[in-house]
């Protein structure tokens, strides 16, 4: 006998909106405070509510909880292949949000990385093995994710979500050192020779 489709349970996703509604403020909130304050768009604070919104919209097209989390990782993983697209692109995106813990907001520093993302050629490949990093890490995240909705049990998938999520950030920061340093080194450098 077929198998139907679950019919949508509008419950599942009135629990959740409050939730996704959430998640998008701080996106919306870095991409308007840079058009406010430097007259330029951030371009990842952008991706992230986009594709929060989508999961907003698709939220609701859906009841099933397994499909739920399974389009939460395919939704997700479209900020890893825009990541990853950056780099192919020789414009990593993470940069975006790498430029402002390096240069703490210091206009001297701020000038030094500015020098060294068009002038370096070193610079700018630590700067695309970062993004390439975060993407890579991120992707695998959301394929865990992915096996995981259909593989474990919902309730584990619940809170095992989060916590694929956090870890992937965890990993993503340590392994990006291995970029994130050198670069703050030649800021370091640049900086002081100015």
């Amino acid at each position: 006998m077929a198998r139907r489709p679950p019919v949508p349970d509008p419950r599942a996703t009135a629990r959740t909106w409050p939730q996704r509604c959430g998640r998008s403020i701080g996106p919306a909130v870095r991409a308007a405070a840079g058009l406010v304050a430097e007259r330029k768009l951030n371009v990842l604070a952008m991706l992230m509510l986009a594709v929060n919104l989508a999961g907003i919209a698709a939220s609701f097209l859906t009841g099933d909880p397994r499909a739920m989390i399974a389009k939460d990782s395919a939704v997700s993983s479209v900020i890893a292949f825009a990541i990853l697209g950056s780099v192919v692109l020789r414009r990593p995106l993470m940069s975006a949000g790498l430029k402002p813990f390096m240069t703490k907001g210091e206009p001297r520093r701020t000038a030094a990385w500015d020098r060294l993302s068009t002038a370096s050629p070193r610079f700018r490949r630590l700067e695309l093995l970062f993004s390439l990093v975060w993407g890579m890490t991120l992707l695998a995240e959301c394929a865990a994710r992915l096996a995981g909705a259909y593989l474990l049990p919902v309730a584990t998938m619940v809170w095992l979500g989060t916590v694929l999520t956090l870890g992937a950030i965890a990993l993503a920061i340590v392994a990006g050192g291995a970029a994130a340093g050198p670069i703050q080194k030649m800021i370091d450098a640049e900086a002081a020779a100015s």
